[in-house]
């Protein structure tokens, strides 16, 4: 943890010098605020979804909507948190005129980094904000999710195996995961 401004701020779990605009299959992970049980109940190793859960369900299915690059595998939401995986298919390549690229990947250590249009954390945040802005407009709840989000990324099909299946069985392991994913981010 750095200082800035006389305050502590919370350091990026991003990969350092990973392209999060690259090709590739990411596991992602997003908790609910306070990992409060918005988006349904686990009934018998079966998710039975909220509202919020599911609108939760219908914005992720809708990302490839808004970012033609991605592509979806499996999902699940699942009482206090969802788990899926995104396929970034093509990068997207921006063009700055009047800038050499050294200019442009020069920052100094006071800038904050900003999201890159098209990116993973483009694409959460989007998925999080549409998601917060559904519930509002249906008298919901304000603030559904935490902050952050874990990413994985996935580098063999292998992994990319073990993850779905991750995915697949993730009800059946509610009891023993909530406590996993209630200390993630504590």
């Amino acid at each position: 943890m750095t200082l800035y401004k006389d305050r502590y701020r919370i350091e990026s779990t991003r990969l350092k010098g990973w392209d999060y605009t690259s090709e590739g299959w990411y596991f992602v992970t997003i908790c609910t605020h306070n990992k409060e049980c918005l988006l349904g109940n686990m009934v018998s190793g079966q998710m039975r979804l909220s509202l919020i859960g599911e609108a939760a369900g219908r914005f992720w299915q809708d990302i490839p909507n808004h970012f033609k690059q991605t592509g979806l595998d499996e999902f699940i939401a699942m009482p206090n948190h969802v788990h899926g995986i995104i396929c970034i298919n093509a990068p997207f390549v921006e063009t700055c005129h009047g800038m050499s690229l050294r200019n442009r990947l020069q920052s100094t250590p006071n800038q904050f980094a900003k999201p890159r249009s098209r990116s993973l954390s483009t694409i959460i945040n989007h998925y999080k904000s549409a998601v917060t802005r559904w519930c509002r407009e249906n008298n919901h709840i304000y603030t559904v999710w935490q902050a952050r989000f874990y990413d994985h990324i996935i580098r063999d099909e292998s992994s990319l195996n073990k993850i779905r299946t991750y995915i697949v069985e993730n009800p059946l392991k509610w009891e023993t995961d909530r406590e996993q994913v209630a200390n993630l981010w504590i």
